[in-house]
């Protein structure tokens, strides 16, 4: 299971980096990096990274080209580019999104708040698990015998 975010105010798409890892995708070089201040809380984020994203959301099938971060608010952030390649139009008060897909109108509505609270339940205890599947894998250093230190003033 994964995680979209269809935001209008995004100038790109992005995929992170933990989904490209996870996938075991293939990256390219960025042709033009750039810093992104607002999805790190450690100051600047180079962005030098592109991926292709094959996804589907029921019967819509897509692919594509995001910008890699390291990013927990989703899996995948589809912004304006894809929106507009595609002629998405938004609706503001319901937040559905409609498009033509192959000769058919589909709509993407919204989870509902209970169903996102749910979804985030599950991927926070997959990532809590995989974390400890992780350190479990590193081996364990000897214990080390700890001798008297003494300093001088």
């Amino acid at each position: 299971m994964c995680s979209l975010i269809i935001d209008g105010g995004s100038c790109t798409n992005v995929a992170s980096k933990q989904l490209v890892e996870k996938l075991g995708l293939v990256t390219s070089i960025h042709p033009s990096p750039y810093t992104l201040q607002w999805l790190s809380e450690d100051g600047e984020l180079v962005v030098d990274k592109k991926v292709n994203i094959a996804f589907s959301i029921g019967k819509y099938v897509n692919e594509v080209v995001c910008d890699v971060v390291p990013m927990e608010a989703s899996h995948l952030l589809l912004g304006r580019p894809w929106q507009y390649d595609r002629k998405v139009t938004h609706d503001g008060l319901t937040n559905k999104y409609s498009f033509l897909f192959k000769g058919q109108k589909l709509s993407l509505i919204p989870l509902s708040p209970r169903n996102v609270c749910e979804d985030e339940i599950k991927m926070r205890v997959q990532r809590e698990q995989e974390r400890k599947e992780g350190r479990e894998k590193i081996p364990k250093k000897g214990k080390k015998k700890e001798g008297k230190k003494s300093k001088e003033l």
